[in-house]
C-alpha cells in the first residue's frame, strides 16, 4: 500500500498527487455521508469492535434502503431515507 498525500508548503510535488484531485470530492462525500447522514460521530460505542459493528450496521441498512428503492419499480413514493438524515 502506498500512502498518497499532497505536498506540503516548500516541498516538491509528490508522485501520485494528481490522483488526489480526481478522488478528493468522492472521498469527502463518503466521509460526509458517514458522519452526518448516518450519525456515526455519535455512535455511542465503547470499544473498537463495537464501533466497527455499528458502522457496518449503518452502512448495510442505508445500502439496503437504496437497493430497495432501485429494485422495486412500484408506483408511489420510494422508501424514505429520512431516518438516515439525523
Amino acid at each position: 500500500m502506498t500512502l498518497i498525500r499532497p505536498a506540503t508548503k516548500g516541498e516538491k510535488p509528490r508522485p501520485g498527487q494528481q490522483a488526489l484531485h480526481a478522488w478528493r470530492q468522492t472521498i469527502e462525500s463518503i466521509f460526509d455521508t458517514l458522519k452526518d447522514q448516518l450519525g456515526l460521530e455519535r455512535h455511542g460505542a465503547r470499544t473498537r469492535l463495537d464501533v466497527a459493528a455499528r458502522v457496518q450496521q449503518h452502512i448495510l441498512a442505508f445500502t439496503a434502503a437504496i437497493w430497495h428503492n432501485e429494485t422495486t419499480h412500484r408506483h408511489g413514493p420510494a422508501r424514505s431515507l429520512i431516518a438516515y438524515d439525523h
